[in-house]
């Protein structure tokens, strides 16, 4: 619940681009809405990608600055796993259904970034149930800022966000 608090404090009323990620981090500091400390881990991989710098500000300058941008960030599982990811793929079969309502009757984003490679086999039932928006891929996959590559992944999702963000 508290995370919950923290999330709700930054959502856009319009939100343009929705990061969709497949299980919410299990440490607060990579939680992207937890409201102290530095980002790390996913959190600072979105605020790069999303080209906010975050030095010399506070998370909640940040923060803000992210959400006045239209930016918002959801998970399929907002809560932390304990179990291995591939434990993962049954609960995330299991939610996705919900999430696509959720972000479709209400969060309404003009764009969908999948940030998680553990989204990668739902690609064709997210984008069928979600028609009303852009879903933006990196080369037919999710930008799974979740790998071994993440950085450079991150690079890519900020050079498609400011290419989008043209058009």
């Amino acid at each position: 619940m508290q995370r919950l608090e923290w999330t709700t404090r930054f959502r856009p009323v319009h939100i343009h681009t929705l990061l969709l990620s497949g299980i919410s981090p299990r440490e607060d500091k990579e939680f992207l809405y937890a409201p102290r400390g530095e980002f790390y881990g996913e959190a600072r991989l979105i605020m790069e990608a999303a080209g906010i710098p975050a030095k010399n500000k506070t998370r909640e300058v940040a923060l803000a600055e992210f959400q006045r941008a239209g930016f918002f960030l959801t998970h399929v599982l907002e809560c932390p796993v304990e179990e291995e990811p591939m434990e993962a793929t049954g609960l995330l079969e299991h939610q996705l259904p919900a999430a696509l309502v959720r972000i479709r009757r209400s969060l309404k984003p003009k764009r969908l970034v999948l940030i998680s490679s553990a989204l990668e086999g739902w690609i064709d039932k997210i984008a069928k149930a979600l028609t009303a928006c852009a879903v933006i891929l990196d080369n037919g996959k999710p930008f799974a800022l979740d790998s071994s590559e993440a950085d450079e992944i991150a690079a890519r999702l900020r050079q498609a966000l400011q290419k989008t963000s043209a058009t």
